[in-house]
């Protein structure tokens, strides 16, 4: 009998106890505790972390990747604001407000037209890239959004491995959960490679029109979005006229996601270009 009154009174307290973490967690969430587990609250951990050596992104490291452990892989994924920062080159850096709206609208009206609606990937892309690909046996379309972009401009290597796609893709949702849409878009425009050495859009609408990027026009914005697809085709200074047809699948494009209409487009496309350094 002893025994059993024992037995109960254990569990009788074990409830008790049960209930009132229970009700402390309840409690914690719903007064805001959910912010805890949010991915922004654990960069402000890092900036209490001896800050990373500054490093060129990887499209702009010519030596070999060097191998990162796995806990240097996790405290990226971590402290991922703490990896970028020590990525980003903040010499050249412009800001979004200082690009005009016609190269934000043509490059993701060609890189990444869903940009707005997805969250790091997109799977209608990546849908329509496997079935094309299937249809013509090899890879011939990709599927990278501008965030995926980002990532592999920032951090990776060009291998193509299941594991470097799966790192890709935890890494694109990261940044997504920590970096507004504008952030993300700013980021890649600064790190994106435009073509006969000219990383950003800074070196890039100075070497090719000796204009600052707020002083690009359309003709000019669509013909430096062009360029990131194939760098070594699109730059005008190695061909200017494979430069200008792309120049056009640019503005149609724009055409097609409603950002101009298609008077302003064939307009666009008649417009002279007057580069730089025209004998290069």
């Amino acid at each position: 009998m002893k025994k059993h009154k024992k037995r109960r009174i254990y569990r009788k307290f074990f409830r008790f106890i049960f209930l009132l973490v229970l009700v402390f967690f309840l409690t914690f969430f719903l007064a805001g505790g959910f912010a805890l587990f949010a991915p922004r609250t654990w960069q402000h951990v890092g900036d209490f972390l001896p800050r990373l050596e500054a490093v060129l992104p990887a499209n702009q490291q010519t030596d070999a990747p060097k191998e990162i452990s796995t806990m240097d892989r996790l405290s990226r994924m971590v402290f991922l604001k703490r990896a970028v920062d020590a990525r980003i080159d903040k010499s050249n850096y412009v800001k979004l407000r200082d690009i005009p709206e016609d190269m934000q609208n043509a490059i993701i009206a060609v890189e990444d037209s869903r940009f707005y609606s997805h969250y790091g990937f997109d799977v209608q892309g990546i849908m329509r890239a496997t079935l094309v690909n299937l249809q013509y046996g090899e890879v011939t379309e990709g599927a990278s959004t501008i965030t995926q972009q980002l990532v592999k401009n920032l951090f990776l290597s060009h291998e193509q491995s299941f594991g470097r796609k799966a790192e890709e893709l935890l890494l694109s949702l990261d940044m997504e959960a920590n970096y507004s849409k504008s952030e993300i878009l700013e980021m890649y425009l600064n790190t994106i490679y435009y073509g006969s050495n000219f990383y950003g859009i800074g070196p890039a609408s100075k070497g090719y029109f000796d204009k600052k990027p707020q002083e690009l026009k359309l003709p000019e914005a669509a013909m430096l979005a062009g360029t990131p697809n194939a760098p070594s085709l699109y730059s005008p200074y190695v061909d200017f006229m494979l430069a200008k047809k792309r120049q056009f699948v640019v503005i149609d494009a724009m055409v097609r996601n409603g950002y101009i209409d298609k008077s302003t487009a064939e307009s666009a496309k008649i417009k002279p270009i007057y580069l730089a350094n025209p004998s290069e």
